[in-house]
């Protein structure tokens, strides 16, 4: 029952994440300067924190990003430090990895149509974690900034930004892992 309990909170995170990058509802202005071309690579530390029905529970992990191409969100265990949970983005999918519950959802973005807010796109997603790197960015986003009401109070925090080159492989997965639907994820959400 604990076991059902974390992958529960696990795909929440993962859920609050892919709304808070790819749907942010607080930036509606469109900007006229755009990122040095030069910038291609941008790596952070993530703090999550997302309150649920028993307690506060917060995890950290790691975000990194190739311009254009991917970003990867990785969230580890306290403590002994091995991956619960990962999100990958490119322009085209997203894909949802429960590593303890050893299950997944990919998605094209024509299947998140109706999830995603209308302004979502990797472009956006980019922006928003360019503009967050900046010396004054805003690194601290809330739910309810996110326009989430249901998670109100959650947060997600970025810092320790660098852009030196790094190599990110897409994610592959063995087929000990069981690939489910998003309505599934969706409905198993509503009922924590």
């Amino acid at each position: 029952m604990e076991q059902t309990k974390f992958n529960g909170r696990t795909l929440v995170f993962m859920l609050f994440i892919l709304c808070c990058l790819a749907g942010c509802k607080t930036t509606r202005k469109a900007e006229t300067s755009k990122f040095p071309e030069s910038i291609r690579y941008l790596s952070s530390k993530v703090r999550l924190t997302v309150p649920t029905k028993d307690a506060v529970f917060t995890v950290n992990g790691t975000m990194k990003l190739i311009s254009g191409e991917r970003m990867q969100l990785s969230f580890l265990m306290p403590i002994i430090r091995t991956e619960v949970a990962r999100m990958e983005v490119t322009p085209e999918e997203i894909l949802l990895v429960d590593r303890m519950g050893k299950r997944y959802v990919r998605a094209t973005r024509k299947e998140l149509k109706d999830v995603l807010p209308k302004k979502a796109d990797f472009a956006h997603l980019e922006k928003i974690l360019f503009n967050a790197s900046k010396p004054n960015g805003k690194k601290e986003l809330s739910g309810k900034e996110l326009g989430i009401p249901s998670l109100e109070k959650g947060r997600i925090e970025l810092s320790g930004f660098s852009n030196n080159s790094f190599s990110l492989t897409p994610t592959e997965l063995s087929s000990k892992y069981t690939q489910v639907e998003l309505n599934e994820i969706l409905e198993m959400l509503m009922s924590l």
